[in-house]
């Protein structure tokens, strides 16, 4: 058997470290009993700190409980069909609550996963059980429509000397005859994971039952993605190149890593040349990450890492002894906060660009110039009514909606100028037809007239011709006359 398996908690207060977390958990599970909705619960921490422990500890307060496992396929059909319906529905046989757990949600990804989140997004929405779900990474971009929707609780990472004392005790039960300094660098190694600590210790120990120092030359520390709030930290307390460097090997986008140094700058560095230094080192940076973008050669990557990590690092004199509070990037913060305005812009800049045959860049150049001209509330409505924009769109233009008075003035206006319009296309045809009668008519009577011309002069041809041929046989028959003789 596993010691993870055997060694797992059952019980709140078996849980090690996280003692604020734990109280936080035991007052949502309180008022999930006594029937007080509770938002859902995301546990966010590293591998190995208990999250799926603790999971399984509050779904022991309960009837039952559903589990989707990260091992699973998690697409939005499968997520419904497995769990979508019972976070909606009671059981044929109780009434009582539920628990619902969803491990590792932020490692939904791929075309297996697609449309995960969204069906995640939509089980919270209607869920009339509680719901657990535990996730790795705090930052990770697939729990930023989640996030907002849970009660989020961050599992820390567990103490080395807890692990060290837990280690101790399970190799006294286990019968493990372990050196002490052995397990107190097993305890350190696993930099706070728990479970790594506990697989390690069973394989060294599973024969002989000894763990030494020695023992400990097989294995490497466990290697640990820095987070990025670490790595920001290592770069504006540090100058050491090879710590710094190491401490840029995240597994996130470097781009993002980049905002949140510079976000932090005149948070640590004081010395108004130190800043302006540091600011340098991040325009070369992004410069290169867009040389990266535009060409696609991606090693350019590398000379704006150099400039974000080591150039902003090495620009302030002397490393700071204070402690400095860091913030993420604001420009992801007013990034969220424009996104409506920036999507109404889109839409409006589409239809115009559509209607006008212009590029969007010229529409939105146009923008200016279309406030001015929606401050009159007649023109405003023949814009708004021949791009087709909605009330949203028009706000964007003027504060005020275009008062109803003004529309229906426009609307009848339209429709008079629509019925004055026929009526000038109707008499139009009329004089056209008259006109088209006359010269028929003109065209029958010039006809005739030159039918009865011809047929005269037919006439005074047929009648020369009969005079012609009446001559030539009096002149036959002179000529006969006088060889009769």
């Amino acid at each position: 058997m596993l010691l993870t398996d055997k060694y797992r908690p059952k019980l709140f207060k078996e849980i090690i470290g996280n003692g604020k977390q734990k109280k936080e958990i035991e007052s949502w599970l309180e008022n999930w009993k006594n029937d007080i909705p509770q938002p859902c619960l995301l546990l966010i921490g590293p591998a190995g700190t208990g999250k799926t422990s603790i999971a399984h500890i509050i779904a022991s307060h309960f009837s039952e409980f559903i589990e989707l496992n990260a091992s699973d396929k998690r697409s939005f059909d499968i997520i419904m069909n497995t769990v979508g319906e019972s976070a909606t529905t009671h059981s044929l046989y109780s009434k009582e609550r539920k628990l619902i757990i969803l491990d590792e949600v932020d490692g939904i990804h791929g075309n297996d996963d697609r449309g995960g989140t969204r069906a995640i997004g939509k089980i919270i929405k209607t869920s009339k059980h509680p719901i657990v779900m535990t996730a790795n990474d705090f930052y990770s971009k697939r729990l930023t429509s989640i996030k907002p929707k849970c009660q989020v609780i961050k599992i820390n990472k567990v103490h080395t000397n807890s692990i060290n004392a837990l280690l101790k005790k399970i190799c006294k039960e286990e019968g493990v005859v372990a050196d002490p300094i052995a397990i107190k660098e097993l305890a350190k190694r696993s930099n706070g994971d728990m479970r790594s600590a506990l697989n390690t210790l069973q394989v060294i120990t599973d024969k002989d039952k000894k763990l030494e120092l020695s023992d400990l030359d097989i294995i490497s520390s466990k290697d640990n993605t820095n987070n990025i709030f670490d790595s920001v930290r290592r770069v504006l307390k540090s100058k050491s190149i090879d710590k710094i460097k190491k401490s840029l090997m995240l597994d996130e986008d470097p781009t993002l890593v980049m905002e949140y140094i510079a976000e932090n700058i005149p948070r640590e560095y004081e010395k108004p040349k130190e800043i302006k230094k540091a600011y340098e080192m991040i325009s070369e940076a992004d410069f290169y990450f867009g040389k990266a973008r535009s060409t696609r050669n991606y090693t350019y990557w590398r000379y704006a890492t150099e400039f974000m990590g080591l150039g902003v690092a090495l620009a302030k004199d002397e490393t700071y002894k204070k402690f400095t509070r860091l913030t993420g990037s604001m420009a992801f913060t007013l990034m969220g906060r424009t996104r409506g305005k920036r999507a109404l812009r889109d839409r409006i800049t589409d239809k115009m660009s559509k209607k006008l045959h212009v590029s969007s860049s010229v529409a939105i150049s146009m923008f200016p110039e279309m406030e001015i001209m929606f401050e009159n509330d007649e023109v405003a409505y023949e814009i708004a009514s021949y791009l087709d924009l909605d009330d949203d769109e028009i706000k964007r233009f003027r504060k005020k909606k275009i008062p109803k008075k003004v529309i229906k003035l426009m609307e009848k206006r339209k429709l008079e100028e629509k019925a004055k319009s026929k009526k000038i296309k109707r008499s139009s045809f009329e004089v056209a037809t008259k006109i088209d009668d006359k010269i028929d008519v003109d065209k029958i009577t010039k006809s005739k007239n030159n039918n009865e011309e011809n047929i005269s002069k037919t006439e005074d041809l047929s009648t020369q011709n009969e005079e012609k041929i009446e001559k030539k046989k009096e002149e036959d028959s002179a000529q006969k006359s006088l060889f009769s003789f």
